[in-house]
């Protein structure tokens, strides 16, 4: 005689779902609702001036409104923009900004950051006390113009680079980037006979790329978005960046020398060029984000243990 053992069957976990009130889905649809807003709000304004940019110049000024699709198609905004040689060297002139004064800032910054996070360094809290001092108070706009022309670096690139090689927010953002990295590397690093720079390039950079990569893409889109000091500083209009030609181009409306035509023909192209200006000079920094966002979830240590 055999015995039935009767049991019974576990629950598939999987196939339950929690049921949800109407104030929870309620709450759920607002939420939904409210970061669509937003997300329009925020793009809409850009997606304006692009099609704004890219429709017929009499067609645009007679549309009022709201507006989803370009009134006509022409290029010939972006043409008289890309023809006008202001906008060409401004362009050459931001990209040497870009790209040199990033250069030197991250390597500034890197080694400041790399100094300060040393146990052994003296005077440490007093360096740092000084650096944060510098976050809340300045010396001031004459007193830095004075300094930048007695250094004679008055309308010169190097103006815009030098007084801001080294931003105290991501020297100190770097400094506990590298703080966070185990001794241990360090030790065996020096026991095989490195000394400081190797250490820096070989063992610090490499496991705190994700963070040297953000405070990088900072310092790019600041040189890029710069047109303040270039104003105060730059008399050369050959040294103007695109910055400091689209303000002029927005602010001072100088489109003549890219016009021709009749006065409604003018002023209707004068709105056109204004928009694909605001287009060119925005583009490069978005086709640059998608790149580098894979850095800003990436751990300080990734790749740094392998077990």
């Amino acid at each position: 005689m055999t015995t039935r053992v009767l049991t019974r069957p576990e629950p598939d976990v999987r196939a339950w779902r929690p049921r949800q009130g109407w104030g929870s889905a309620a709450f759920d649809a607002a939420n939904a609702a409210v970061l669509l807003a937003l997300c329009f709000i925020t793009f809409y304004p850009f997606y304006y001036v692009l099609i704004a940019s890219l429709s017929d110049p009499v067609a645009l000024m007679a549309n009022r409104g709201f507006m989803l699709l370009p009134r006509g198609f022409s290029l010939e905004a972006f043409q008289r923009v890309w023809d006008n040689p202001m906008v060409r060297s401004g362009f050459f002139n931001t990209l040497v900004i870009v790209v040199g004064g990033t250069a030197l800032n991250l390597g500034l910054t890197c080694c400041g950051a790399y100094a300060l996070s040393r146990q052994r360094l003296p005077l440490e809290k007093t360096f740092m006390v000084l650096i944060v001092f510098t976050m809340f108070f300045s010396g001031g706009l004459v007193p830095n113009y004075l300094l930048v022309r007695d250094l004679g670096l008055l309308n010169s690139r190097w103006a815009i680079v030098l007084p801001f090689a080294v931003s105290a927010w991501n020297l100190i953002i770097l400094r506990a980037a590298f703080n966070a990295v185990p001794k241990d590397y360090e030790e065996a690093a020096r026991i095989d006979g490195a000394g400081d720079f190797t250490i820096l390039l070989r063992v610090y950079v490499p496991l705190c790329t994700p963070t040297i990569a953000v405070v990088g893409l900072f310092y790019a889109v600041s040189h890029w978005n710069g047109y303040f000091y270039s104003m105060i500083y730059l008399s050369d209009r050959d040294l103007f960046p695109i910055q400091l030609v689209l303000r002029e181009i927005l602010v001072s409306g100088s489109t003549d020398s890219m016009m021709t035509g009749e006065a409604i023909g003018r002023e209707a192209l004068s709105n056109t060029i204004k928009y694909a200006t605001v287009v060119v000079a925005t583009i490069p920094v978005l086709a640059v984000y998608p790149f580098l966002q894979r850095w800003f979830v990436k751990g300080v240590l990734t790749g740094g243990i392998k077990e």
